[in-house]
């Protein structure tokens, strides 16, 4: 199909919007319109889809109100468009703002409201609205609230919790998504349905089954969590000739078993100076409760590990998410508000889960393989407490009971070039077949926040149930069916299709083929 003009695609967005919002034009990108790249460039979190060659949208467009969302699926679908999704940027593969079919981007960051309701106890969140902006609200309205999710102030809550979303509340409140209680969802007829009008199994399906898959989600509802005014925190590392290998070991005995008020998360690094070739196992904490209580909880739990009284730092929760951000004490609390990292890098992600503990002389090796590669970190995130107590088909998001860690892998780099991309690529590739042996199997699982295409795709967006599922059951396990069944379900013709969405068995003939839609 050729494509259409861009009057006629605009005509087509301001015949479906509602006269009584604002003109879609006005929020409507061409690549001729000066603000195009700008738009395009502000949320791209990767620096691996930003170069000259990555394949740009059509248009973009950047609702201020859901007829906005409405129109941009109309038009898509009367024009054979793909429509991308973006809230934050942060898929680590780029599949919400890059695609090799002709697209469009949705871009979500003018739909930011966060409406913080303390005596319900719950808040209204647009997917714009970042993390940080959402913690930075809840904060202005109280001292004893919070949210579980992730401690990266920059993610969009959009794309954050239709994927799970998990912080250093997990082990206390579970993930983000074991906390929403309704959402607003625009559908593929688009239609605007929140809890009650789409059914328990599309709510179901977007708790962490990937939201892109079945629409656009507007915004979302959760509910807060009690938490002390003073919490706790510290920050210690540790080589491999300070006993690091040692660390990690006794690290992975008690870090899923300790007080659920406790989460310790370990960061692994190479370390590639003139002088000194080693590993370091960075450990980082957050307790619900008081420095004198997390001091006596180490010592009682993690001796070994030689945590001091004077390591121990008090603070407020909203702190304590400035702490784990990397900011330095005393740093204003406004800095949450701001959407732009520090820097943004060329990086590659991917993750594992661990079951079983794994010995000193593997971690020793690990530690070594990693002294090798040079570039790529681990970072270990412990499970246990609230996680163990859900059942892993009560939302899409299987990974509870049985695994005592998750593994991220990161690599990044500076250097621009199809030939540094291939290099560090091929570098954490290497370190995630070394751990094979000991991480979970049949399926080997991950985790689909850290997206990654190394798992398998879909075919230009497309893709029958077989090839879907090989990726699909690591990240969803014996839930993928399930998902499968609501995708057929609310979007049958497969019209919110990207690289690893759910497929739809209606979209596809009995020889796995895409039948025309």
């Amino acid at each position: 199909m050729a494509a259409a003009s861009h009057h006629t695609l605009l005509s087509c967005l301001s015949d479906h919007s509602s006269p009584s919002a604002s003109p879609i034009s006005e929020v409507t990108f061409f690549p001729d319109n000066p603000s195009y790249s700008p738009v395009l460039n502000s949320y791209i979190r990767n620096l691996r889809f930003a170069s000259p060659t990555t394949p740009k949208p059509l248009f973009i467009v950047a609702p201020t109100h859901v007829s906005h969302i409405q129109a941009s699926i109309l038009c898509c679908r009367i024009h054979a468009l793909e429509l991308r999704i973006r809230s934050g940027g942060h898929d680590y593969d780029g599949l919400s703002y890059v695609s090799d079919s002709p697209f469009v981007i949705l871009d979500m960051f003018n739909l930011r409201s966060v409406a913080v309701d303390i005596e319900d106890e719950s808040a209204w969140v647009d997917s714009g609205a970042t993390l940080g902006e959402v913690y930075f609200k809840i904060a202005e309205k109280s001292k004893i609230h919070g949210f579980p999710a992730g401690v990266c102030p920059t993610v969009g809550v959009g794309g954050h919790l239709s994927g799970a979303g998990y912080g250093n509340l997990m082990r206390k409140f579970g993930v983000s998504v074991d906390n929403v209680v309704d959402a607003l969802i625009v559908d593929s007829s688009g239609r605007a349905l929140d809890r009650e009008s789409m059914g328990e199994d599309l709510f179901w399906a977007i708790r962490g089954g990937g939201g892109a898959s079945f629409g656009v989600i507007v915004s979302w509802k959760f509910k807060l969590v009690p938490l002390p005014e003073t919490v706790s925190v510290f920050r210690m590392e540790k080589t491999m000739e300070e006993g690091a290998v040692d660390m990690l070991y006794k690290w992975q005995e008690v870090a899923d078993k300790i007080d659920e008020n406790l989460f310790i998360r370990v960061v692994i690094l190479p370390v590639n100076k003139k002088t000194q070739k080693t590993a370091k196992a960075k450990f980082i904490s957050l307790f619900l409760g008081s420095a004198q209580k997390l001091f006596s909880s180490m010592s009682e739990t993690l001796p070994e590990l030689g945590v001091k009284a004077e390591d121990c730092l008090e603070m407020s929760w909203i702190e304590s998410v400035l702490f784990w951000s990397n900011y330095p004490i005393g740093t204003p609390l406004n800095v949450l508000l701001e959407r732009q990292p520090n820097s943004e890098k060329f990086l590659k992600k991917k993750s594992d889960y661990v079951q079983e503990p794994i010995s000193k002389a593997d971690l020793e090796g690990m530690l070594r393989k990693m002294m090798e590669l040079k570039r790529p970190a681990l970072t270990f995130n412990p499970y246990g407490g609230k996680m163990s107590e859900i059942a892993e088909s009560e939302t899409p998001f299987p990974h509870r009971a049985g695994n005592k860690y998750k593994i991220q892998y990161s690599v990044t780099w500076k250097e621009e070039g199809e030939e540094a991309a291939d290099k560090n690529v091929g570098l954490i590739r290497e370190l995630y077949e070394y751990m094979t042996p000991h991480v979970s199997k049949s399926p080997r699982s991950a985790y689909l926040n850290y997206r990654d295409v190394d798992l398998g795709v879909n075919g230009n967006g497309n893709a029958s149930y077989w090839e879907a599922s090989h990726w699909g059951r690591k990240y969803f396990k014996g839930n993928f069916d399930r998902l499968v069944e609501v995708k057929t379900m609310v979007d049958p013709g497969n019209f919110f299709r990207y690289e690893q969405s759910i497929p739809s068995a209606a979209a596809y003939d009995s020889n796995g083929r895409a039948e025309s839609l």
